[in-house]
């Protein structure tokens, strides 16, 4: 767990320093800063969905997920959540700051096998290397959306936690192929988010999530199919 809580500290501090630039930003400046945050996760999200073990597998995950996250109404709820924790001034901010900050930090490639690795054999490299890169994101999303991107460690310990205790027990379970289809799945999810970020199509990116879950299934069934 010890890099797990690493990346936690690493995003609560480029959280600080982004509130800190906030304040410094100029209202013009603000546009260049969600272009530039959404361009680069645009390409992140495109580099994951390019790895996808199959893309119909990777489309039935996403309709299958997206079915099930609208009925359960994911995103509406996390808003809910986020305007209770915010407070009632700027709980919309705080829920986006919160879901986007989570999906951009834990939907990776490098957050699963990086805690994989880091719970079976000790070796932190990968994890580290993914704490530098969330922090100084983290930054970024931060000014854009304040302090509720702090609120996306609690993610990080649950999610990444949850693959470093039992990581022993998932690898073999899901697979190379089962990891790859869920950074893929995750990839399309950063594509959704990119497309709200650069102003090009509100997507309600949460009712997605999970997607995440079902990408390891949908491939392995059609790895089933006579092809």
């Amino acid at each position: 767990m010890i890099a797990t809580i690493i990346n936690a500290a690493a995003v609560l501090l480029g959280t600080a320093l982004g509130l800190l630039l906030k304040r410094r930003i100029p209202d013009s400046f603000k546009t260049v800063v969600m272009t530039s945050s959404g361009a680069v996760t645009l390409v992140l999200g495109l580099q994951m969905a390019f790895e996808t073990p199959s893309a119909i597998a990777s489309l039935f995950a996403l309709l299958a997920g997206g079915f099930a996250g609208y009925a359960l109404r994911i995103e509406d709820r996390v808003e809910a959540l986020g305007g209770r924790l915010g407070g009632s001034g700027g709980g919309g901010d705080f829920a986006k700051g919160f879901l986007n900050a989570s999906l951009l930090f834990c939907t990776g490639s490098m957050s699963i096998v990086g805690s994989i690795e880091a719970g079976t054999s000790g070796d932190y490299e990968l994890i580290l290397i993914k704490s530098i890169m969330d922090g100084f994101m983290a930054i970024v999303f931060a000014a854009n959306y304040g302090r509720g991107v702090a609120a996306s460690i609690l993610t990080i310990l649950v999610y990444q936690g949850f693959f470093t205790l039992l990581g022993g027990w998932i690898e073999p379970l899901l697979g190379e192929t089962g990891i790859s289809a869920m950074s893929a799945a995750g990839g399309f999810l950063l594509v959704f988010l990119a497309l709200g970020l650069l102003g090009i199509r509100q997507i309600r990116t949460g009712n997605f999530i999970p997607a995440l879950i079902l990408a390891p299934l949908t491939q392995y069934l059609y790895s089933l199919l006579p092809l």
